[in-house]
């Protein structure tokens, strides 16, 4: 998702993610069933079979000029938390809407794991990463290609009169694909998802019955990201990575200097 045009050169405003100052808890709950469609929309199953209502959280992270969205719940005062997606709404209450669309669309509300898929107790702890639908979801949303943000890039750059390849090995004998290459200038541009490549300013860990799972996949990402870079760079190429939350713009700006530099005697 690329960040909304009033935010290029600052933070998004406070009304499209803080709430109202001075909300009773009543008050905070009645919004987040607005904003869901009801309460039952709310609804959170379990690893043990219990049901509970979860609420939506909104975030902007320091010198951050984009709205991420968190599914959080409690279990025996404990609370838990799950990433579910960026939103790009002027108002908090398109934001939460935003936000509650994509949790339902990707089962985020079905913690159970699979306890209600084969019949084992509900209070087996998970053995597999994928032992949630929510899990399977993220990973089933993280395999798709030309996103929004990759979309976005593409174009700051073609602006700029560049041409390069999409998708492809830089090195042939290298399994490693690059989102951006340039044959000729040998420079090769990965654009890194904040939660799957571990942003340091934006990437939090994650919590539940799978974050060992989850946390263990991140630095595994993190690894072979600079085993990556360390690859292509014995091979003779440049390596540009670009966080989903830069500004595309200066992303594009940065793979044109280095371009030049290339082609400077």
């Amino acid at each position: 998702m690329t960040s909304h045009p009033l935010w290029r050169d600052h933070p998004p405003d406070a009304a499209a993610w803080k709430p109202a100052p001075g909300l009773s808890r009543r008050e905070r709950a009645e919004e987040q069933d607005r904003a869901a469609g009801g309460r039952d929309a709310r609804e959170i199953h379990l690893p043990d079979g219990k049901t509970g209502h979860a609420s939506v959280a909104l975030r902007v992270f320091p010198s951050g000029r984009r709205i991420y969205a968190y599914l959080r719940w409690s279990v025996l005062g404990k609370t838990h938390e799950c990433y579910a997606g960026e939103v790009d709404a002027l108002t908090r209450e398109d934001n939460l809407a935003q936000a509650w669309q994509q949790i339902h669309a990707r089962g985020l509300l079905d913690q159970r794991g699979d306890a209600a898929e084969t019949g084992e107790s509900a209070t087996s702890a998970p053995t597999s990463w994928a032992s949630t639908p929510a899990s399977r979801a993220v990973m089933r949303a993280n395999r798709s290609r030309d996103t929004r943000p990759e979309r976005a890039l593409r174009s700051a750059i073609h602006a700029l009169g560049l041409r390069y390849r999409v998708a492809t090995r830089p090195v042939k004998n290298v399994r490693r694909t690059a989102d951006v290459v340039f044959p000729r200038a040998k420079v090769a541009v990965f654009l890194d998802g904040c939660f799957w490549h571990g942003c340091p300013e934006h990437h939090r860990p994650a919590t539940g019955a799978t974050s060992s799972f989850w946390n263990t996949k991140i630095e595994d990402n993190k690894r072979r990201d600079a085993d990556t870079d360390q690859r292509l760079r014995n091979a003779g190429w440049d390596v540009i990575r670009v966080w989903e939350h830069e500004d595309v713009a200066d992303a594009a700006r940065r793979i044109a200097d280095t371009l030049r530099g290339k082609q400077r005697p």
